[in-house]
């Protein structure tokens, strides 16, 4: 009877190893997929190796970042993103949007398109910058898990117009999307990210004349007068197991006529207050205003952050983003423009909340209508 019951046990034992193999070897091969990019090449390394942020195999941030907070559990918060269902995150309503033409903006103005999420066109002193795109129906490399709401995904790359700069904060897939840039590959003129992100354009067919990598506080000439600088910014990025093999950044786009700032992700810290110092007053903020939790919030700023990151930065507007396409955190989908709009009865800065394709013209003045109340759940 023992003999018998030890060949059982081994009998388990050998199909729950034979269940893993199976399992680990499906992973790998579907890990190979292109949409998951690539790590730096060996000779990006020496580049990536030289920049003071890089340390002990992996990007840093300027002070000790966790990505939970204290008291929380990363087994916590997978359960809480599986099985909590308490708060309603997806609208139950289409989300409001108008159809642009934006092949013929109008030449002469400074404006904003905004697509939901952090995408955003920019065209300033006649450049026209894309912001972090996806066009996407699902932010993840898992089908079917990171859906658009309805009414978001109205535009396409096809209706975009050809692109002078294209900026990529960071490499999570929310915000750099496979889809997305291979069909942009001969719209975009020059990319701008941060070091070692370059390797995902490589894998998915750039040039490499025609990738930017920077460190934070490196600068592109666009013009004369007009330069885009790559800033400092409190995230992680990753695209794999292997994580925080590529730089997030933030980006100030300095022109003759505007000065317009963009957060990308990230939790608040003295870089706002820095980055004010030396560039402020800010035009316009660009801030992320979404998707965030208290336990992620040294990664992700909760909305009074936001507003007082805006107003270290010196900020004459805020455009706030992040929010209104994808539900990634358990609040619902209008939270994050509510609580800003409530909170900013203390701080007074003027918000800039468009529609989904709706032409901003940095120039105008406009009180921008709550469409995400007439929306609500």
């Amino acid at each position: 009877m023992k003999k018998r019951i030890l060949k059982i046990i081994k009998r388990i034992l050998i199909t729950i190893l034979s269940i893993i193999v199976v399992l680990g070897i499906v992973t790998f091969l579907y890990m190979q997929k292109a949409t998951f990019g690539s790590l730096p090449s060996s000779k990006s390394m020496v580049q990536i190796e030289k920049s003071p942020h890089y340390k002990d195999g992996e990007f840093q941030n300027r002070i000790y970042t966790p990505t939970l907070a204290p008291g929380y559990s990363f087994w916590g918060e997978i359960q809480k993103q599986i099985f909590d269902k308490s708060v309603p995150t997806e609208p139950s309503k289409r989300i409001p949007s108008v159809k642009t033409d934006l092949k013929h903006l109008p030449a002469d103005q400074n404006l904003l398109v905004w697509f939901g999420h952090s995408s955003a066109l920019l065209q300033i002193d006649g450049k026209k910058i894309l912001i972090d795109p996806i066009f996407s129906d699902n932010a993840s490399p898992l089908p079917n898990t990171v859906k658009v709401f309805d009414g978001t995904n109205t535009y396409h790359v096809q209706d975009l117009p050809n692109i002078d700069y294209l900026l990529i904060s960071h490499d999570h897939y929310d915000h750099l999307d496979y889809e997305t840039v291979l069909a942009l590959k001969d719209k975009v003129k020059t990319v701008i990210c941060g070091l070692g992100v370059g390797a995902h354009f490589e894998r998915w067919g750039y040039p490499k004349d025609k990738i930017i990598e920077q460190d934070w506080n490196d600068d592109v000439v666009v013009a004369k007068n007009f330069t885009i600088h790559t800033l400092p910014a409190r995230h992680k990025s990753g695209r794999g197991f292997k994580q925080n093999q590529s730089l997030w950044a933030s980006f100030l786009i300095n022109s003759p006529t505007l000065k317009v700032y963009y957060s990308g992700d990230g939790g608040y810290d003295t870089h706002f207050a820095e980055i004010g110092k030396q560039f402020g007053p800010i035009d316009v903020a660009i801030m992320e205003n979404g998707q965030y939790d208290k336990a992620w919030h040294y990664i992700h700023m909760l909305p009074e952050e936001t507003l007082q990151a805006a107003k270290d930065l010196k900020a004459k507007s805020i455009v706030p983003v992040h929010n209104s396409k994808f539900a990634l955190a358990k609040h619902t989908w209008n939270a994050p423009l509510n609580e800003l709009n409530r909170l900013n009865a203390k701080y007074q800065i003027p918000l800039i909340t468009p529609v989904i394709g709706e032409i901003v013209i940095f120039d105008e003045h406009k009180v921008f209508k709550q469409w995400w109340k007439d929306n609500s759940n």
